[in-house]
């Protein structure tokens, strides 16, 4: 895929949406985080739910260290691996409190030290609560990227790096949350609905359905 056309994708993309947000409902850096690593094989849907509940109750390091494992889990039981999940949350609240003050670390590295916290899970709060120029790639992105030919690659890491290099710079801080939106509701997994995309012309994917 050319340079043109890439560009003519995001600009269509950023027309439709101006300001593009992650569907996961925080209001800070930390409630971001923990509903991020309780996202992992789950829907945002969910997860919005849960913390619902949850943090009226308890948003901050040291008030979800004080529910314990149990305590965490009755608040959390509706999402899948919520054993692990919450193990993993009461871990990262107590090194976030010993380690850096109960604030969230600004780099990747701080942040993958953290139970539970990968490489997609840290570039998704890099780029999100701290407006980082990061691509956090999970399937939907990593489905778009190989499927129009915007970012072909063999693995998550691949994409994620050619992403970084391709993408126009004026789009590359919200290129991550335009691409997960499209590959959730248009160019979805078992059949993409090409005939509502916007961006259908420009697409390489050879096998485009005729309907939406």
């Amino acid at each position: 895929m050319n340079a043109a056309k890439r560009l003519e994708i995001f600009r269509r993309l950023h027309e439709d949406n101006p300001d593009p947000k992650t569907e996961l409902a925080y209001a800070s850096p930390f409630e971001l985080l923990i509903a991020v690593i309780l996202s992992a094989q789950a829907t945002d849907v969910s997860v919005n739910k849960a913390t619902a509940r949850l943090y009226p109750v308890a948003n901050t390091p040291q008030a979800i260290l004080d529910l314990g494992v149990a305590g965490l889990s009755e608040y959390i039981k509706t999402i899948g691996l919520y054993n692990s999940k919450a193990k993993n949350v009461i871990e990262t609240c107590r090194l976030l409190l010993e380690r850096h003050g109960g604030a969230v670390p600004e780099t990747r590295e701080e942040l993958e030290a953290l139970p539970g916290v990968g490489r997609k899970t840290a570039n998704v709060v890099l780029n999100t609560a701290f407006r980082q120029l990061a691509m956090a790639v999970d399937t939907h992105i990593f489905r778009v990227s190989n499927r129009t030919n915007l970012a072909p690659g063999k693995n998550v890491v691949e994409v994620e790096l050619k992403l970084l290099k391709v993408v126009p710079k004026d789009f590359l801080l919200d290129a991550h949350h335009w691409l997960i939106l499209h590959g959730r509701y248009v160019c979805q997994a078992r059949k993409p609905r090409c005939g509502s995309c916007r961006i259908e012309d420009l697409c390489e994917y050879k096998a485009k359905t005729s309907d939406d």
